[in-house]
């Protein structure tokens, strides 16, 4: 499916502390941003067992619309800090191409519906 390093596994469970007993961290796909797509990641604590898949990555319970699997798929979320603070990126092979704030992005079967930056 898709993978989470050890310093954004750190990241997530300091931040799930802070969120009710049954959060998981979902992650997955909207549409939007300049190039057609963009990420959505955050907690949830509802997990609709028709259209959503759990699973545990490096120790996080996580849940994934069964719709945005072919796109996330062999995705990297990292959690860098730098000078001016941290936060998460990801690695997404099947992206070809993203907008300069490298927050939007499209695959090759998957444009989406691009909005103005």
């Amino acid at each position: 499916m898709f993978s989470i390093t050890d310093s954004a596994r750190q990241q997530i469970k300091d931040m799930l502390e802070a969120e009710s007993e049954n959060s998981r961290l979902r992650f997955g796909i909207k549409g939007g941003g300049c190039s057609g797509l963009s990420y959505a990641l955050g907690f949830d604590d509802e997990v609709n067992e028709d259209l959503d898949m759990i699973d545990e990555i490096n120790e996080i319970e996580v849940v994934v619309a069964r719709e945005d699997l072919g796109i996330i798929e062999n995705t990297e979320i990292d959690f860098k800090e730098n000078m001016m603070g941290g936060g998460f990126t990801i690695n997404n092979p099947n992206a070809v191409m993203s907008c300069g704030c490298g927050s939007s992005f499209r695959t090759k079967e998957t444009v989406g519906a691009p909005e103005k930056c």
